[in-house]
């Protein structure tokens, strides 16, 4: 079975499609923006990822997100909340972590299956 990269680079690739599953870097928005927005810029990078692999965040099967601060984790739920295709919610864990840099305040990482 073919293995399908895009946006790669020298050190990954944004998002790898084997199997019929689609597995996608970790997701971020611009460094230094407020956790709503971040988190926003996150998804809408999530969406146009899965777009890409051909699939919709209908289709994703768990997602993992981590947070700077868990205090942010209200903040980065009411966008999530607004974003989830009802009835579609994926399995999703959230944790806290260090990020790339401290300007980083979410991740998102998905896992899909390719429509």
């Amino acid at each position: 079975m073919e293995i399908k990269r895009f946006e790669t680079g020298p050190r990954m690739s944004q998002a790898v499609v084997y199997n019929n599953t689609v597995y996608l870097a970790g997701q971020v928005g611009n460094a230094g923006d407020d956790v709503v927005t971040q988190t926003k810029q996150a998804l809408a990078e999530v969406d146009r990822l899965l777009a890409l692999a051909g699939t919709d965040k209908t289709r994703i099967l768990s997602a993992t997100i981590w947070l700077a601060d868990m205090a942010d984790f209200p903040k980065m739920n009411s966008v999530w909340d607004a974003w989830a295709p009802q009835g579609h919610t994926p399995g999703r864990a959230t944790g806290e972590a260090k990020l790339a840099t401290p300007e980083y305040l979410v991740e998102v990482i998905v896992v899909a299956a390719a429509a």
